[in-house]
Order: C-alpha cells, then structure tokens, then sequence
C-alpha cells in the first residue's frame, strides 16, 4: 500500500488517538489533521478494541454523531506501516481499506481544529474488522490507553459532544492507574489478550 516516494495517510480512531502511543509504534509518523468517517459508526467489539461498523447513509443533510466517527490523521513511512499492522494484527484483528473521510489539516502546530470549517475529501487507510460487528465491553488497560486518546482527541479538535455521545457509552472518563504499566507496554508493542 506504500511506496518508497510517498507516506500513506493514516486514519486513527481507537487508542492511536493517542499521540504517545503512536509516536512509540511509529517512530517517524507525522501528526497532519483530524478527520471524519461518514457512514459509520464507533463501537468496541467482542475483542475489546474499537472498531467502526458501516451503516446506513443518513438521510438528513448533516450526519449525527451515531453515523460518523472522528479520528486523528498521520502520516506513514513504509516502516511506520509495517510496524503498525502488527500492532492492529493484520489481517486477523483487523483488515486494510482506502475508504474516503473529511480531512480537516491542521493550520497551526498546538492550534485546535475547528470541523465546523469546510473540510477535503480523501482516501485513507482505515484498519477495519468486518467480522466482529457486535457491541462489548473494553478491556480493562484498553480504558487507559482510551482515555489518553480522547484527552488528545479532545485538544486537536474532534467534538467533545462526539466523545460524549459515542465514546463515552463504552469508555468511563476514568481509569485505573494501577493498569498504567500494562497499558503502556501494550502501546509500545501490543499483545491480544484474547
């Protein structure tokens, strides 16, 4: 999917909302923008980890918070890739797709986005799980690594109602410290605890 000249531009929606943990995955990845996925929805599936399920388009003109999901955008060197499939345990965790999202680059390095502006049309790469569809509960460090992603989520930009009305459901503000360790040692190199 990459090639030597050019990054891929990646679409974080889970716990790589964490811009630590991204940094420590993918060494060389870029922080560009924040982006939206129509005609989806965010969920955590029977794994523990989130996913984003493909529903039906919306019939207003504007989606709500139910059909959309926000993420954080990244760019790729070829390695940063390689390492990162392993992380989402490619191809039997998750699965590789270019599916166009609403791309709102960041202005100023420490600015906030505003996704109120009008945003650019672009393909990205998306991990996905086709597979496990249906709604769970998180696993116990996966809150931690969450909730350091919402807090970075939160400061680039993505909606705080978003993280309210969908995130929320399944992720508690709080987490357990004592979880800390074993959350970062999954951020560096993740493990399936399955």
């Amino acid at each position: 999917m990459a090639s030597a000249t050019s990054p891929t531009i990646y679409f974080g929606y889970g716990s790589n909302l964490w811009q630590h943990q991204m940094h420590m995955r993918c060494p060389t990845s870029e922080y560009l923008g924040i982006a939206r996925l129509d005609n989806y929805r965010w969920m955590i599936n029977d794994r523990g980890y989130a996913n984003v399920v493909q529903v039906e388009p919306s019939s207003s003109a504007e989606p709500s918070y139910s059909n959309v999901v926000y993420g954080l955008v990244y760019s790729l060197q070829p390695s940063d890739e390689e390492d990162l499939d392993m992380n989402e345990g490619v191809p039997f965790a998750y699965t590789k797709e270019n599916l166009p999202v609403s791309f709102w680059p960041k202005e100023k390095e420490g600015e906030s986005i505003d996704p109120h502006k009008h945003a650019k049309k672009q393909d990205m790469l998306v991990y996905i799980d086709r597979e496990r569809l249906v709604d769970d509960k998180p696993k116990h460090e996966y809150i931690y690594r969450m909730n350091m992603g919402i807090h970075d989520a939160l400061k680039e930009g993505v909606p705080e109602d978003y993280v309210q009305e969908v995130m929320r459901k399944f992720i508690p503000p709080e987490h357990d410290d004592e979880v800390r360790g074993q959350a970062m040692q999954q951020a560096l190199a993740f493990k399936d605890e399955r």
